[in-house]
């Protein structure tokens, strides 16, 4: 058996700040941009990487969620603390030095970890927690 990671979804609430952020300032390759009723989801990766994605998605949008919890998920993104994923570079102070540049919301400068990583950590505009390590 050979499985793979395919994609992996994170919410936004704005999709002209997600491509800014994660086009623009990352670098990635915007892969589908798909409108349905006054929404938008992309996806976007690595140029080199054309198998593994991440899906931008409108938040709470799932049919199954109640209000309350459509809710607690909108609160959850303001505060920063709903979703994240784990990015790597070969230059981690290259890449935090054009975020930082850049107005990126700095959670963490890089810094080498106890457990064996030299990391740094951001947040995206729609306050998801982007950790990025340098690759080894």
């Amino acid at each position: 058996m050979n499985v793979t990671i395919h994609a992996s979804f994170l919410p936004h609430d704005d999709a002209e700040a997600a491509l800014g952020f994660y086009r623009d300032l990352l670098g990635f390759e915007v892969r589908n941009d798909v409108g349905y009723a006054g929404m938008r989801w992309l996806t976007v990766g690595p140029a080199d990487q054309p198998d593994t994605s991440i899906v931008l998605t409108p938040p709470a949008v799932d049919p199954g969620i109640t209000e309350e919890e459509r809710r607690t998920i909108t609160e959850m993104m303001a505060k920063g603390t709903y979703a994240g994923i784990l990015l790597a570079t070969a230059d981690l102070d290259a890449t935090f030095t054009r975020l930082q540049e850049n107005d990126a919301d700095v959670v963490q400068e890089p810094t080498e970890q106890p457990y064996g990583v030299r990391d740094c950590a951001v947040r995206d505009p729609a306050g998801n927690l982007i950790r990025i390590q340098q690759r080894q």
